[in-house]
């Protein structure tokens, strides 16, 4: 595993592209990465996990960062997806799925020129075609 703990933060706040992220909102953190809240959710939950070293594009990670930064994810996505009983009312006893997606370059929708992995956690009918979550983030990330 690279380097990637279950839930601690250092403490400190953290840049994302031109913006400051206050320690407040930042959740969990790996020795290169962090997740942190949504400000601009598709659904309950969505959150995003971004490398600490501010990179406009995925190629300009390094292998290393590259592991720990999806590592991370992972990690972060077992615990919404553990817990989405507890962000879909009602779901108890139902299957719940996880989105995960990079928008690389402005061109496929990115708007924050950081590096940045979505991860929403799903459940059956949030969206009636289930990839109308792609035009929800794009909407989303164009009010930045």
């Amino acid at each position: 595993m690279v380097g990637a703990r279950a839930f601690p933060t250092e403490g400190v706040d953290r840049l994302f592209g031109p913006w400051t992220i206050s320690r407040g909102e930042i959740f969990a953190e790996s020795s290169l990465s962090f997740a942190f809240v949504n400000l601009k959710p598709v659904v309950s939950g969505h959150v995003l996990v971004a490398p600490k070293r501010v990179c406009k594009r995925f190629t300009e990670l390094t292998g290393e960062e590259v592991a720990d930064l999806w590592q991370l994810a992972k990690v972060v996505g077992h615990k919404l997806e553990t817990n989405a009983h507890d962000l879909f009312r009602g779901s108890a006893g139902k299957e719940h799925s996880l989105t995960l997606c990079i928008q690389d370059g402005p061109q496929a929708g990115q708007t924050v020129p950081h590096v940045h992995v979505h991860i929403l956690p799903r459940k059956e009918g949030d969206f009636e075609n289930n990839d109308d979550v792609y035009d929800a983030i794009d909407d989303g990330e164009k009010s930045l």
